[in-house]
């Protein structure tokens, strides 16, 4: 995303913050809140940090009138701007300045930590933020630069692809598709054309030849024979034989 300095977004608000005169920094060890009189703060009112491109600002307005105060530039956090002490958490140390060059120390307070936790808060966030996007201009100006890959196809330039684990199609196969005139196919065992005699008898009329190749050629278009007229033929024939045959093979004759 392009920088856009003219446009200034509001990071925090809080409507009412303490000023105080701060001594001097008697070491290096840090700025301690006790040493302030809180009790009698210099000044107080409200507070707002904005933001405008890579810049945040710490602006102290009257409550009222909304009348600048004193304003503090941010360029980086944590830095030499903002310092927070070494006995609270709600106090800090911050630099403003005059827009001429000059600049002083005070001291800054919150009534409630909460608010302390949001100011602090907020600036981690906006320089967060600057930080991620100076991560991304340099990695697209590194990309930029790089050689780009071509892997467009040349003149003339083709590709094979394999394709495995398909099967093909049985063209030679023959599928199934019914018999005409309704005809079963012939039990297991039983002979074209005719039934299997009883056990211990020779059949005497012999059966009766039909064309079973409409039954074995699926491919042909001949039409299926039709069934025999006599459809009781055979037991008939078979019935023409002797009591005696008929009793010795196990079989019960039916007139």
């Amino acid at each position: 995303m392009a920088e856009d300095n003219s446009y200034e977004s509001m990071l925090c608000v809080k409507p009412e913050v303490h000023v105080y005169r701060i001594p001097p920094r008697a070491s290096n060890r840090g700025y301690r809140a006790a040493d302030w009189k809180l009790d009698e703060p210099a000044w107080s009112g409200r507070m707002k940090i904005t933001a405008k491109g890579k810049m945040a600002f710490i602006k102290l307005e009257d409550k009222n009138t909304g009348e600048l105060f004193a304003q503090a530039p941010v360029e980086q956090y944590p830095g030499c701007v903002v310092e927070a002490v070494t006995d609270s958490s709600r106090y800090f140390v911050i630099r403003i300045e005059d827009g001429n060059g000059r600049h002083a120390f005070i001291g800054l307070g919150f009534a409630d930590r909460g608010d302390s936790f949001d100011f602090n808060v907020a600036l981690q966030d906006h320089f967060k933020w600057v930080k991620q996007e100076g991560e991304l201009a340099k990695l697209e100006a590194s990309q930029s630069t790089a050689p780009k890959l071509d892997l467009s196809f040349k003149e003339g330039q083709t590709i094979k692809i394999s394709i495995g684990n398909i099967k093909k199609k049985d063209a030679g196969g023959a599928k199934l598709r019914p018999m005409g005139g309704g005809l079963l196919p012939p039990p297991p065992g039983a002979k074209a054309g005719g039934f299997l005699p009883p056990p211990g008898e020779q059949p005497t009329v012999a059966a009766a030849q039909t064309n079973t190749a409409p039954l074995l050629d699926f491919g042909s278009s001949v039409p299926a024979a039709q069934p025999s007229s006599d459809l009781w033929g055979d037991f008939t024939s078979a019935g023409s034989n002797s009591n005696k045959d008929a009793v010795k093979s196990g079989w019960v004759q039916f007139s």
